[in-house]
């Protein structure tokens, strides 16, 4: 079974994404894909949401 899980970021760094994205592959997540919002006055986004996705089983899954 396909589970997913979805890291919010309001502070939008490189340092802040690589600190998320490595804590989540350590645990043995996939990285999926990354989404930003963005801000009408400002070229940097104002959040992001880090998917990931991880197979477990039926048993874990509950």
């Amino acid at each position: 079974m396909l589970r997913y899980k979805v890291v919010e970021l309001s502070t939008v760094t490189d340092e802040d994404l690589e600190e998320a994205i490595n804590a989540a592959v350590k645990d043995g997540w996939s990285l999926d894909g990354i989404q930003f919002a963005m801000r009408d006055s400002s070229k940097r986004p104002a959040m992001a949401f880090i998917l990931f996705t991880k197979e477990v089983s039926e048993e874990d899954a509950s």
